[in-house]
């Protein structure tokens, strides 16, 4: 399915009918756009899965709709509570996932008009609580690609400065490199009316407070994250994919990032970040085939740090102790920052 988790299809979904399946989340990592890298992150796949699930039965209770429908453990399907061990398999309602064709470089969603529901809408949500650095927007307002009176602002936010309200941004989904989009781009594809886009951005609103406060709990800042949506059978929005893991979202512990950001750090410093950011800007479709260079691995030492990242997270949120001998996320994020020089 993608390069950090497989999809087993159990049953495919249909116009009317959604499909079944689990999602197997592994120890792979990818970071910007660039498909598996070449180090596995231990026991990153298990703790995914549980915060994964954590989110999703957090939502449920506060009466969002999800695809989740458990973890597999010993061939049943479990809710977090009834777990014994960690686990890294998830049961998941299926959508109907429509590529929009490529034609002489360009995405036509026209393949949309005319259906009604039981798909993944073609687009990814971004909810922003900051700006920190890093933040692809601040990088986009500093390059004059979108303007500050786009987000009612007179400046550039400084990186610590909390945002209110928060901004919702979109990007393209299915293309072979996101690409933002502004609202009034969205509405013209034709695939969602306004007041379901109305609807989505409330929607992801109210999980992006639902994130905070989760996070919060365990003195975590939610800076920013991705959510994906879909339409049921009946055109009902149903929160797809996975939300809320350091994978989907940015967390920082004191200014200190504990997420899959700690990796970007790492390879923004990189001569095969150069040539990944050289080729996007000169071919955003067939990008990849103009990158020469191979992204060079993680230093076994920050391996390990952010592997603690991914099970000390699950262990605060889920309040069990999955995993032996992992650091608080103080003791974690002081190393991280030695690590990186910040």
């Amino acid at each position: 399915m993608g390069s950090v988790k497989d999809l087993i299809v159990l049953s495919s979904p249909h116009e009317e009918k959604p499909g079944r399946g689990k999602f197997i989340f592994s120890d792979r990592y990818s970071v910007f756009d660039w498909g598996e890298m070449p180090d596995h992150i231990p026991l990153k796949g298990a703790s995914l899965c549980l915060i994964g699930a954590y989110f999703f039965e957090q939502l449920e209770r506060a009466g969002f709709l999800t695809h989740y429908q458990g973890i597999e453990e010993e061939g049943k399907n479990k809710r977090l509570f009834e777990l014994k061990n960690p686990a890294n398999e998830m049961v998941v309602s299926l959508v109907r996932i429509i590529q929009p064709p490529e034609i002489e470089g360009k995405y036509d969603y026209n393949i949309y008009q005319g259906i009604r529901g039981n798909f993944l809408i073609p687009f990814e949500f971004i909810y922003r609580n900051s700006l920190p650095a890093g933040s692809s927007l601040r990088k986009r307002l500093e390059r004059g690609e979108v303007k500050l009176k786009d987000y009612g602002w007179d400046r550039i936010p400084a990186p610590e400065e909390r945002l209110s309200p928060p901004v919702v941004d979109v990007s393209t989904k299915l293309e072979e490199q996101d690409r933002y989009l502004s609202w009034q781009e969205v509405e013209e594809t034709g695939i969602l009316q306004k007041e379901e886009i109305e609807e989505i951005r409330r929607t992801v609103l109210a999980i992006d407070g639902l994130i905070t406060k989760e996070v919060e709990r365990i003195n975590l800042k939610n800076e920013d994250g991705k959510i994906e949506l879909a339409f049921d059978k009946d055109r009902n929005l149903m929160v797809v994919d996975v939300v809320g893991t350091p994978d989907e979202s940015r967390y920082t512990f004191r200014g200190i990032h504990l997420s899959k950001e700690i990796a970007r750090e790492f390879y923004r410093k990189t001569s095969w970040f150069e040539e990944v950011e050289k080729a996007k800007l000169q071919n955003p479709v067939g990008w990849r085939g103009l990158v020469k260079a191979s992204p060079p691995p993680l230093p076994s030492s920050l391996v390990q740090l952010i592997s603690w990242v991914y099970q000390r997270i699950a262990m605060d949120l889920t309040e069990r102790n999955w995993f032996s001998d992992v650091p608080s996320l103080e003791e974690i994020g002081e190393r991280i920052s030695q690590e990186l020089l910040i």
